[in-house]
């Protein structure tokens, strides 16, 4: 009977853990809504939501252009996908912005993912480069 008890709960727990909701603007973190006001302040918001899972909360912003932006718990950014467009040249850090210039000079980020051990990006060739926390190229792919 313990176990049977202990399942249902772990059961019930995880399937109320992964929650989409919707939200407003004014309900993400001020440092989300900063970076919407600076980074993308003529875009128009198509929703906005927050995800729970067991672990962490994160919020995901879509604009009407199809662009996507996730942001951690406290409205760091993680992610900016611009999927028509290009990601705004202030956001990428400056050694990958050379590099770039360097390797690939006719292109330009349209995806960026920040992680804890460095960033990886998307350029309009399409290939992905990752990026290590000091901004060294550890992997390319197509």
């Amino acid at each position: 009977m313990v176990i049977a008890t202990a399942f249902l709960f772990l059961g019930l727990s995880t399937a109320r853990a992964d929650q989409d909701i919707p939200i407003q603007v004014s309900q993400l973190p001020v440092a989300a809504q900063e970076f919407i006001k600076q980074y993308f302040p003529n875009e128009k918001v198509s929703y906005a939501k927050e995800e729970r899972d067991l672990m962490e909360t994160t919020y995901e912003v879509i604009f009407t252009n199809s662009t996507k932006v996730e942001f951690s718990r406290n409205g760091d950014w993680r992610e900016v996908d611009c999927r028509y467009s290009l990601v705004p040249a202030a956001l990428v850090p400056a050694e990958i912005t050379s590099y770039l210039n360097a390797s690939f000079p006719d292109m330009s980020v349209v995806s960026i993912e920040k992680g804890r051990y460095g960033y990886e990006v998307k350029i309009t060739n399409g290939l992905e480069i990752t990026f290590d926390s000091k901004f060294n190229v550890v992997e390319i792919d197509d």
